[in-house]
């Protein structure tokens, strides 16, 4: 293949870099859109639990019984950090620690049936608000944004839930099979 023909394959065409751009854009925009539904659904109880606070329940909820090591690390967070937000949480009766009756030395950080509750009532509001704005769309662009949203997620690397029923991972994050399970 001759050097001018690779190169004008490597580079998209002006059609095709117009195409990301808008795309980019669209997608940006309904970012804001689910920011924003996040956002209200978690109002109602912001008295009670800040987003990172929130965001750790949703990991103990997903995930189950956790180290705190590695509870921090699927946070993206320094150990300190999760075990500030945690003891917060514990204060308010949404996570608690327990000792590991096989290994005293062991703590295992859980959410509490009321954290549990917090996380289930939030997840059911957000589903109630996009259901909504789902509900406006005609069917053939609702059957357009599933084929364009899942081929979206894939390519973003998440995993394929759509075999799974609608709740099998109602927070939308599917358990890590590479993460080092807590015992």
């Amino acid at each position: 293949m001759a050097a001018h023909e690779q190169a004008s394959e490597e580079r998209p065409s002006a059609q095709g870099r117009d195409d990301v751009d808008a795309v980019t854009r669209a997608v940006l925009t309904a970012s804001r859109l689910l920011v924003a539904v996040s956002a209200r659904s978690l109002a109602a109880f912001e008295d009670r639990v800040t987003l990172p606070q929130f965001r750790l329940l949703v990991v103990l909820a997903t995930h189950g019984d956790a180290k705190l090591v590695s509870l921090a690390e699927r946070l993206g967070v320094n150990p300190s950090t999760a075990m500030r937000m945690l003891d917060r949480l514990i204060v308010a009766g949404l996570a608690e620690r327990q000792i590991n009756p096989a290994n005293r030395r062991e703590t295992a950080l859980r959410v509490t049936p009321e954290g549990l509750q917090l996380v289930e009532d939030v997840t059911a509001g957000r589903r109630r608000e996009v259901a909504s704005i789902v509900e406006r769309l005609a069917p053939e662009q609702r059957s357009a944004l599933i084929e364009a949203l899942t081929a979206f997620a894939a390519a973003g690397g998440e995993p394929d839930v759509s075999g799974g029923g609608a709740d099998a991972y109602p927070l939308g994050w599917a358990p890590d099979p590479a993460a080092p399970q807590d015992g």
